[in-house]
C-alpha cells in the first residue's frame, strides 16, 4: 500500500475541487444560454435534442478520458475516491429513475400512507434513507476492510468453497437486471419526450451513452460521470421545486413551506367529494364498468355482436357518404378489437377493474395527508382496510430498508473509499447528498396536486394546455383526460396522471420556461443513466469474475477479466434493452421488486456472516436459496401467467399472504433466510470455530 502523503493528498483534492466548481459555472452558464435562446425565439423542438445530446455527450466525453485497462481503476477505481465525492456519486447511483421520476408521483398518487393495495410514498422515502444506516452500522466498513471486488466475493472468502459465491453471483444477477431494465425504461421514456421520436428508438439513443461511459473505464469512469450526473440530477430537482414554491407560497424554500398546502388540499379534496360534477364522472365510470362486467358474462357472444355494431356502422358511414376522417376512425375501432375471446376476456377484464377504480371519490386516490386507509374504529370494512394499509406500509419500508443494506451495486461504491474510516464518511456524504433532494420529493408532489386542483381542474377541453397532449402521445398510460360526464369543463376524476409523469411535467404544470422540462428531462436521464451504469457493471462482474473465471478450470490474466467484462456488459446492456422495450411494468414496481430480492438474497447471510462465527457454508447456501426462493415464488405466484401453472399451495384466494403486496416479497424472504442459515448452520456447525477472516469484527 502507498504511503500516505497529506500535502498529496490536499493537491489531489484541490484538483477535484477547482474541477467541480468549473463544471457547476459550465452546467449553469449553459442552463443561462438555452433561456437566452429560448427568449429569442429558439424552438422547443431543439432545445429537447441539444439538452439530451449535451449532457449525454459530456458524460460520454468523461468515460473515454476515463478509460483504463488496469484492473484495480476498471473494478474498484484504484481505491482512492474521497468520501465526498464517493458520497456523491453514490447519490448519483442511488437517485435512479425511480427515485427521480416516480418517488414524487407515488407521494401524488397514494399519499402518504397510501391504500389498501399500496404502502404509500412515505415508505420509500423512510425505507431507502433508513436503509443507509444499516449499510454504515452493520455492512459498508466490514466489506472495505476485506479488501474485495465484488459482492460474492465475501461469500466465498468467508464461507470458502464455490457455491456461496455461484449463488450469490447469481442473485446479484437477477435483483440487478430487474433493476437495470426500470433504469433503461426511464431512459427510453425521457429520450423520446426529448427527441420526439418513438420510445424503443429512445432507448437506444440512451443506451449508447450509457455503454460509452461504463465501457471503456469501469467503475473509475462511472464514478466521474455519477459525479456529474449528481451536479444536472441537483439542479434539475431543486430549480422547479424552488420555483412552484415561490409561485405558490412566495418562498423558494419548498421542503420547509409546502406544509402549508397540505390544509388547502384537503379543503380542495373535500370540495370535490361534495361536487354534483365529480359524482357525475364517478357514476359515468361506474355505467362502463358494469357494462363491461356484462360482457364478461358472455364474451364470445359480446364481442361478436360489437364486431356487427361497428361494421354495420362503418357501412352507413360510406352509405352517407360520411367524412374520410369518420370512416377511417371507425375502421380503426374496428381494427382494434381483441381477435379472440381469450384476448378479449383479458382486456375487458382489466378495463372493468380500471373503471371501477375510478369511480372512487377523488379518482381512486387516496386523501393527500390521511394516516391510513379506512378508519380504525369504522365499519368492518373500513377496519380492514386500515389493517390492510398498515401492513403493507410497513412491509414496503422493511423492504427497502433491508434491501438497501443488500443491493450489490450501492455496496460496490464503498470498495472504491480509500480506507474503512473513508467508507464510513462516504456513507455519511451519501445520505446528505440524498437528504437534499428527498426532502424536497413530498413537496413536489403536494405543489403539484393543489397545481392541478387549484388551476388545472375546471378548464374547458379546449383550453387545456398543449403539453397535456404531447405527453399523452408518448404514452396514454402517463396522462389521458376524457369528458367522461359530457359537460366541456375537466374534472378531477377525468384526470388520470401516472407516477412516472410527475416530475417530468412539474416545470410545464407550473408555467415554467421549457428550457427548465429540458433540464428536468436531463435531470431525470442522468439519475437512470448513472444507476445503470453501476447495474451493468455489477452484472458483468457477478458473469465474469464471479461465474466464468472463478471457475478453477478457467484460467485469464487480469487483463483478459476486463476485456472479457467489457464485451459482456455490451451484451446485459442489450438485452435489457430488449426486455425495457416490451415495457414489462412502471418503473417503480420493478425497483421495488429488485430490493426484495437483494434483501432475501444476501442480508440475512451476509450480516450473520460478519458478526457470528458460527455461520456455515451450508448454512450460507441454504440461507441464500431459502431467502431468494421465497421471494421468486412469491412474486411469481401473482403473476396471472404464472399462476395458472403453480399449485396452490400456502395461498389464499387472492393469491396474498396476509394481504402484503408481491412486491413487499421480501418481508418473507428474509425470516426465512435468516431462519435456515442459523438451523442449518447449527446442525453443521464443526467441533471448532471458523477461522477469523481479516476485517470482520
Amino acid at each position: 500500500m502507498a504511503e500516505h502523503n497529506p500535502d498529496a493528498e490536499r493537491a489531489y483534492l484541490y484538483r477535484l475541487h477547482r474541477k467541480l466548481a468549473l463544471y457547476v459555472l459550465g452546467v449553469l452558464g449553459f442552463v443561462g444560454l438555452m433561456a437566452w435562446a429560448e427568449q429569442h425565439g429558439l424552438s422547443r423542438q431543439w432545445i429537447g435534442p441539444i439538452f439530451l445530446f449535451l449532457t449525454v455527450m459530456v458524460y460520454a466525453a468523461i468515460g473515454v478520458y476515463s478509460r483504463t485497462a488496469d484492473p484495480e481503476e476498471y473494478y474498484v477505481a484504484g481505491r482512492r475516491i474521497p468520501p465526498f465525492y464517493n458520497g456523491m456519486a453514490t447519490a448519483a447511483d442511488w437517485m435512479s429513475a425511480a427515485s427521480f421520476i416516480s418517488l414524487s408521483g407515488a407521494l401524488y398518487l397514494q399519499g402518504f400512507a397510501g391504500t389498501p393495495g399500496q404502502g404509500g410514498g412515505l415508505a420509500y422515502l423512510l425505507g431507502w434513507t433508513g436503509g443507509f444506516c444499516l449499510v454504515a452500522l452493520l455492512i459498508a466498513p466490514h466489506l472495505r476492510a476485506m479488501e474485495l471486488y465484488t459482492v460474492p466475493e465475501f461469500f466465498q472468502m468467508r464461507f470458502g468453497g464455490h457455491w456461496p459465491r455461484v449463488i450469490a453471483a447469481l442473485a446479484a444477477v437477477v435483483c440487478s437486471l430487474t433493476y437495470l431494465v426500470a433504469q433503461i425504461y426511464g431512459v427510453g421514456l425521457i429520450a423520446s419526450r426529448l427527441t420526439g421520436v418513438q420510445f424503443e428508438i429512445g432507448i437506444m439513443l440512451g443506451l449508447g451513452g450509457m455503454l460509452l461511459c461504463s465501457f471503456l473505464g469501469g467503475m473509475r469512469a462511472i464514478t466521474w460521470t455519477q459525479v456529474a450526473q449528481y451536479v444536472v440530477i441537483l439542479l434539475a430537482f431543486m430549480i422547479p421545486v424552488s420555483w412552484l414554491a415561490y409561485k405558490q407560497l412566495g418562498n423558494p424554500l419548498a421542503p420547509l413551506v409546502y406544509g402549508q398546502q397540505l390544509g388547502k388540499i384537503a379543503e380542495l379534496e373535500q370540495q370535490l367529494l361534495e361536487s354534483p360534477a365529480e359524482q357525475e364522472v364517478i357514476a359515468a365510470y361506474l355505467r362502463r364498468a358494469q357494462e363491461l362486467q356484462v360482457r364478461l358474462e358472455d364474451v364470445e357472444g359480446a364481442l361478436e355482436q360489437q364486431r356487427q355494431v361497428m361494421q354495420e356502422h362503418i357501412h352507413h358511414l360510406r352509405g352517407q357518404n360520411a367524412d374520410v376522417g369518420l370512416i377511417v376512425a371507425a375502421s380503426r375501432e374496428l381494427a382494434a378489437l381483441p381477435h379472440d375471446v381469450a384476448t378479449a376476456r383479458e382486456r375487458w377484464r382489466q378495463e372493468m377493474r380500471d373503471n371501477y377504480a375510478r369511480a372512487q371519490p377523488l379518482g381512486g386516490l387516496p386523501r393527500h395527508s390521511q394516516a391510513y386507509a379506512g378508519h380504525p374504529d369504522g365499519t368492518p370494512q373500513e377496519q380492514a382496510d386500515y389493517q390492510d394499509s398498515r401492513r403493507n406500509f410497513l412491509a414496503l419500508m422493511f423492504c427497502l430498508m433491508v434491501g438497501t443494506a443488500g443491493l450489490p451495486h450501492l455496496l460496490t461504491r464503498y470498495y472504491t473509499a480509500p480506507s474503512v474510516a473513508g467508507a464510513r464518511s462516504s456513507v455519511a456524504w451519501s445520505l446528505f447528498f440524498i437528504a437534499i433532494l428527498y426532502l424536497s420529493a413530498p413537496a413536489v408532489a403536494a405543489l403539484v396536486k393543489f397545481e392541478v386542483m387549484h388551476n388545472l381542474v375546471g378548464s374547458p377541453f379546449d383550453a387545456l394546455p398543449h403539453w397535456m397532449a404531447q405527453w399523452a402521445r408518448v404514452d396514454a398510460s402517463l396522462l389521458s383526460v376524457e369528458d367522461v360526464n359530457g359537460d366541456g369543463i375537466l374534472q378531477f376524476g377525468e384526470i388520470r396522471l401516472g407516477a412516472d409523469l410527475i416530475m417530468l411535467a412539474t416545470p410545464e404544470l407550473g408555467g415554467l420556461p421549457y428550457v427548465v422540462s429540458g433540464l428536468v428531462a436531463a435531470g431525470g436521464l442522468a439519475a437512470a443513466l448513472s444507476t445503470a451504469d453501476g447495474l451493468l457493471l455489477t452484472i458483468s462482474n457477478a458473469l465474469v469474475r464471479d461465474l466464468y473465471v472463478a471457475d478453477p478450470n478457467q484460467a485469464a490474466s487480469p487483463e483478459q477479466r476486463v476485456i472479457l467484462t467489457k464485451f459482456i456488459l455490451l451484451a446485459v446492456a442489450l438485452a435489457a434493452a430488449f426486455v425495457a422495450a416490451l415495457k414489462p411494468s412502471d418503473i417503480l414496481p420493478l425497483v421495488t421488486a429488485s430490493f426484495s430480492l437483494a434483501a432475501s438474497a444476501f442480508v440475512p447471510v451476509m450480516v450473520l456472516g460478519i458478526f457470528w462465527p458460527g455461520t456455515t457454508r451450508q448454512g450460507a447456501v441454504a440461507g441464500m436459496l431459502s431467502g431468494l426462493g421465497v421471494a421468486v415464488y412469491y412474486m411469481l405466484s401473482n403473476v396471472a401467467v404464472v399462476r395458472a401453472v403453480l399449485p396452490a399451495l400456502l395461498r389464499s384466494d387472492d393469491g396474498l399472504w396476509w394481504g402484503i403486496q408481491p412486491i413487499s416479497a421480501g418481508v418473507f424472504g428474509v425470516p426465512a433466510g435468516l431462519l435456515m442459515a442459523v438451523l442449518v448452520s447449527r446442525w453443521t456447525r464443526p467441533a471448532r470455530p471458523s477461522p477469523k477472516i481479516s476485517g470482520l469484527p
